[in-house]
């Protein structure tokens, strides 16, 4: 018998639960034929992983190798990049897992981690974009009062708390991650098991608020402010604006990205903590949950090849930067041509003489 998930086993909470007490997969009979989950999401996981792996590494390699160093958002930006390329990193194991009937054949080891790695993005990549919508906010609204707020050194230090407010946020996956087998689905599986469906309930929420409410409203806040120092900017600084708001359009569109993609995901998840917790029921909408569950996760994790697109898109300084590195390599690389040339014509005439 092939095991059906009740949901995307490695965001959601609601896959293999443990909680003996939660009957509604019991009650419910299967809807939908999950043939096309073992099928199809694999080669889609695996695209995605290389795709995000290629571009994330590039955008990496550009803001790391550029003689110029990095100005405080674009050393947002390539911890952003480096925690989608975390993710896209972590994708193929689970690729694998589907494919094998939701087998696990990692070990526990691998099961933590690999699912540490996956909620450590889904909580950093907004904080991420929380402290590059705060430092558009400093730059166009308070450009003066708060100009020391804007330096390498602070931004580097925000984005270390973020990695740790991240992985402290993460800690119930490593603790309450489990490989069990079961045998009436004649499968080894990597999952979530609670206590029981409070802490489940209790960190769902977590999940909700932390990663996605809290953040959002700072973003809406810094994103209106912003929006209206645009507006009321004076004609003499204009070149000025024109320069903070290259840096302003590219924080605006990974933004629109990451609604684009993680909004559907956070609503299901709402909806599914609704649903086991009882203020929500019925088959019907159970069954819905599980096609919208797979499809949400699956559009949140294409986010991590979206936003490299977008810098090369949207960003000027960054298709700038690009540029400019690969003019410093073509030099670097002719004189090197033009020496072994140079070698070679004296060892031609060394031999003819």
């Amino acid at each position: 018998m092939t095991f059906q998930p009740t949901s995307v086993p490695f965001l959601s909470t609601t896959a293999f639960n443990g909680d003996q007490n939660n009957t509604n997969v019991t009650e419910c009979p299967q809807l939908y034929d999950w043939e096309w989950l073992h099928t199809s999401q694999p080669v889609y996981i695996l695209i995605i992983t290389v795709l995000g792996i290629v571009f994330n590494v590039f955008v990496l390699g550009v803001f790391c190798f550029h003689k110029k160093a990095c100005t405080v958002a674009e050393i947002y930006l390539s911890n952003l990049a480096a925690a989608d390329l975390v993710l896209v990193s972590c994708l193929p194991f689970w690729a694998v897992y589907i494919s094998n009937g939701f087998n696990w054949p990692f070990g526990l080891f691998m099961c933590k981690v690999v699912n540490l790695g996956i909620k450590i993005n889904a909580y950093s990549s907004i904080y991420f974009l929380v402290l590059i919508s705060i430092d558009r906010y400093v730059a166009l609204v308070h450009t003066m009062s708060h100009a020391r707020m804007r330096r390498p050194k602070y931004a580097k230090l925000g984005c270390l708390l973020m990695w740790g407010f991240s992985l402290l946020l993460s800690v119930p996956t490593i603790v309450f991650r489990k490989v069990k087998y079961f045998p009436e689905y004649n499968a080894n599986a990597c999952f979530l098991e609670y206590p029981n469906m409070t802490a489940g309930l209790f960190f769902d929420g977590i999940l909700i608020v932390f990663s996605f409410i809290i953040p959002i409203l700072f973003i809406l806040f810094c994103t209106i402010k912003i929006i209206q120092a645009l507006k009321i900017q004076a004609i003499e600084r204009l070149n000025a604006q024109n320069t903070e708001q290259k840096a302003t359009n590219l924080m605006l569109a990974v933004l629109l990205a990451f609604l684009i993609c993680w909004v559907p995901f956070h609503l299901v998840t709402t909806l599914d903590v609704l649903l086991r917790a009882e203020i929500l029921g019925g088959c019907h909408l159970e069954a819905v949950l599980e096609i919208c569950n797979q499809i949400s996760t699956y559009l949140a994790f294409f986010n991590s090849v979206f936003n490299p697109i977008l810098y090369v898109i949207v960003g000027k300084n960054f298709r700038k930067k690009v540029c400019e590195l690969f003019q410093h390599w073509r030099i670097r690389k002719r004189p090197n041509s033009d020496s072994s040339r140079s070698s070679n014509l004296s060892a031609t005439l060394k031999t003819l003489v």
